[in-house]
């Protein structure tokens, strides 16, 4: 028998290597984690549920889920690892965030108090920070899958916040009201210590997405005016702020985000195709329009859709960075669509209405 009595951690595992590695030549070798495990989700209206897909895009499993007496779904927001999945629901006293467990089908509130909106994902996808009480005491919140919840001591006027990728860095952009511009800060330890990117006089920064590799920054650019809905730019800047630069036109006013590819070489965005109709301006109802990618370094410019009488919503790159999910909106229906980037080919994943396609890795 061999006894290998108590000594530090280092030690032990030299002793380990040392003495067991002629009889046993694996048993100190570290079990390589598997891989997380991808799959695509997304909701359907009829009947209510969430819906897993299979690898060909057949359903697979279905989760029921009733929505709470009149409220409407916004969107669903994925963490970035895990089994932990953000819905965020249009209800009469407001917006409201719930938080669903996929392994448990366990459904919390985290704020009860105050309408809450949601912001983003910590980058390990433990937290998720949200503003709530927007018209009351506004105050952004760092909420825990545990429960626990921190106050961050950023500004009340933020309204957009991306978490740095494997940091606890984030940015958060604010105005302080129409005709003021916009501003875009670098918060570092929790917040407490800030820096200035980015400001903007005449344009509202919105939807500001680290890069993968944390390197850059995209952005779009809306013009500080009271049209509701207005074209507007995507741009790209590195992460301390510097050489910031126009990508391309691109539809800002409506609230769809760009986002990059898993790469980090390309960026998904929305294109407004009827830029010069006024009821476009002034309803999302009219607007027209379709995805298209931008190759970063070079500004190659690719049309993905060719809808004539529809919008597309918010683009999202699937892990392997082949696949974009959207929604496709036609005479007031919604539905999910997929685009096969390497052929070309653009299909609907679901009959009836359906919203919000996810990839969740787990």
């Amino acid at each position: 028998m061999i006894i290998i009595l108590p000594m530090r951690r280092k030690r032990m595992a030299i002793h380990c290597l040392l003495l067991f590695s002629f009889f046993f030549p694996l048993s100190c070798v570290p079990t390589p984690l598997p891989a997380p495990q991808t799959s695509l989700y997304f909701f359907r209206f009829s009947p209510v549920s969430l819906v897993e897909l299979s690898e060909d895009d057949h359903p697979l499993i279905e989760f029921p889920f009733p929505l709470p007496p009149r409220c409407g779904l916004f969107d669903l927001f994925p963490a970035p690892l895990g089994s932990f999945l953000l819905i965020e629901l249009n209800c009469p006293s407001g917006q409201t965030v719930l938080l669903l467990d996929l392994e448990t089908a366990s459904t919390t509130q985290p704020v009860t108090d105050a309408d809450s909106h949601f912001l983003a994902w910590q980058s390990d996808g433990r937290a998720a920070y949200l503003k709530v009480d927007s018209l009351g005491s506004p105050r952004i919140l760092r909420v825990y899958v545990d429960g626990r919840q921190e106050v961050l001591p950023i500004p009340e006027f933020t309204y957009d916040l991306a978490a740095k990728p494997d940091s606890r860095d984030f940015t958060f952009t604010l105005s302080r009201g129409l005709g003021y511009g916009s501003e875009l800060f670098l918060a570092r330890r929790d917040g407490h210590a800030l820096q200035s990117l980015y400001a903007d006089p005449y344009n509202y920064i919105s939807f500001a997405r680290w890069s993968p590799d944390g390197k850059q920054i995209a952005f779009l650019k809306t013009t500080d005016t009271q049209i509701p809905f207005t074209m507007g730019e995507l741009w790209v800047m590195d992460a301390d702020g510097t050489n910031a630069r126009k990508l391309a036109d691109a539809d800002s006013g409506h609230g769809y985000a760009a986002n990059w590819s898993p790469d980090g070489t390309r960026i998904a965005f929305v294109v407004r195709e009827n830029p010069h109709d006024e009821a476009a301006n002034q309803s999302n109802e009219a607007l027209i329009s379709n995805i298209y990618i931008i190759e970063v370094e070079s500004g190659e410019l690719t049309q993905i859709t060719h809808f004539e009488n529809s919008r597309t919503e918010t683009p999202h790159w699937s892990p392997d960075g082949n696949t974009l999910a959207f929604n496709v909106v036609t005479n007031g229906r919604m539905s999910v669509s997929i685009a096969d980037l390497a052929s070309g080919e653009v299909k609907p994943l679901e009959t009836e209405s359906a919203c919000c396609p996810v990839w969740m890795r787990k």
